[in-house]
């Protein structure tokens, strides 16, 4: 398993546990909602019950909340303070399809952007999960699809977009954000919106499943390593406007997965801006450091005006 943390880049969520809980719960005020009405589609089995870890060891001056072994996908909507803008994102945590970095790169997100007045729906997806596979001591392939993960997105992109009048959004301005392997989902469902995954299970599964922008942070898996694009990310005029962000010094899946992605999105004329950063590793998500890298939830806020997302 050695060489399989180091691709997660998450070490502080493996060092140094400080308590578990069961199961991951939101704060007060907030309710997980499962997102399929039984058991979800081709469930395997798990090592355990799920699990919520809280390192001891402080990435960023605070600890970080790993979740794994997710059988009940769930989403937890956290509305906007203030003004409602009636955008939405769907918000998909990174941890290599094996834990959920659930405050660093979920809820973390959800303060964010509910202070800007957009509606946040953070998605609890199945972990472990292909193309992690934790029955064996290896390096998961990155041109694998990640199909359990993507049902639940694509699931959970359909019930936003069937409950956007309940919720008070807008449903043409709902987008996804996704870090790491969660920006890898993001990558996937920008380019598998109309991929049946799954049967119907009720009236929800009719919307669309394309998101109406996407921002991968700091992704993963979307290239084997020879400058070629993912095979299972077929980048085509479809593909939703795109904000990435990367640093140079990402070790762990390294700053070529961004830039095949956003050359793919610029052969296909798909409206796509990148941010490159010398300095900021990898999953440092929301929380302040010493790198500029750190001011990019601002440049995205402008992207999303620039689009026609966020309307002053």
């Amino acid at each position: 398993m050695k060489l399989y943390v180091l691709v997660l880049g998450l070490l502080v969520l493996c060092a140094g546990v400080q308590a578990k809980t069961s199961v991951w719960q939101p704060v007060a005020g907030h309710t997980q909602i499962p997102i399929w009405p039984g058991a979800a589609p081709d469930l395997q089995p798990v090592p355990g019950p799920e699990t919520a870890t809280v390192s001891e060891k402080l990435l960023a001056g605070k600890p970080a909340t790993a979740v794994t072994n997710v059988t009940r996908p769930t989403m937890t909507v956290y509305a906007p303070t203030g003004k409602n803008t009636g955008a939405a994102v769907v918000v998909v945590p990174g941890g290599g399809f094996q834990i959920l970095a659930i405050d660093l790169e979920g809820t973390e997100t959800c303060d964010w952007l509910t202070s800007r007045g957009i509606t946040c729906v953070l998605l609890k997806y199945r972990v472990p999960s292909l193309p992690y596979d934790w029955h064996c001591d290896c390096r998961p392939h990155n041109f694998e699809l990640s199909v359990s993960s993507l049902q639940d997105l694509q699931r959970t992109m359909r019930l936003v977009r069937s409950r956007a009048a309940q919720w008070q959004v807008d449903p043409h301005r709902i987008g996804v954000l996704g870090y790491s392997a969660g920006g890898f989902l993001v990558a996937e469902i920008s380019t598998n919106f109309d991929r049946r995954l799954y049967a119907p299970v009720d009236a929800a599964d009719k919307e669309s499943a394309r998101p109406d922008f996407a921002m991968p942070i700091y992704p993963g898996h979307l290239t084997r390593g020879d400058g070629k694009l993912n095979a299972n990310i077929p980048v085509s005029s479809r593909t939703p406007a795109t904000f990435l962000v990367q640093a140079e010094d990402d070790y762990v899946d390294g700053v070529d997965q961004s830039l095949v992605y956003y050359t793919a999105l610029a052969k296909a004329k798909v409206p796509a801006e990148m941010h490159l950063y010398a300095q900021g590793g990898h999953a440092f998500g929301l929380r302040p450091t010493a790198n500029p890298i750190t001011g990019w939830p601002k440049l995205a806020e402008t992207w999303l005006r620039t689009i026609g997302i966020l309307r002053d």
